[in-house]
């Protein structure tokens, strides 16, 4: 069983950075491939990052990618998703999920446990 909470989501003005934490419970963390997700009112959960067990490979949606960058600490049980050059159509609510199996990680269907939620919100 893997419990996550995220963290660090909040109002920013568009051009801005967030950094999102998500604090793993259990000790079996570094077995799990992460994934960052979004879902903006309306609209479908999407894929927006994923990360490795080891760090080696990471995917990025083509809508993040070179603004957005997942990394993880299997030390302190926490994935990251630092967030550059913000725009209002990343307004959405922010899920870190776990995956026990799987590749590359896309969709939500290959994770096993998921977070709460922390909300974005980028103004323009």
């Amino acid at each position: 069983q893997v419990q996550l909470v995220e963290s660090g989501g909040g109002l920013v003005q568009a051009g801005g950075s967030l950094r999102l934490s998500c604090a793993a419970s259990g000790r079996t963390f570094s077995s799990y491939a992460m994934g960052w997700f979004r879902q903006a009112p309306g609209k479908e959960r999407e894929f927006v990052a994923a990360i490795s067990w080891s760090s080696d490979n990471t995917y990025y949606a083509d809508s993040v990618k070179g603004r957005f960058t997942i990394s993880r600490d299997n030390a302190k049980n926490t994935v990251y998703l630092q967030m550059n050059s913000l725009k209002p159509e990343d307004t959405a609510v922010y899920y870190c999920a776990a995956a026990a199996y799987g590749s590359a990680w896309r969709t939500k269907y290959e994770y096993d446990y998921w977070g709460q939620g922390t909300q974005v919100t980028v103004s323009s």
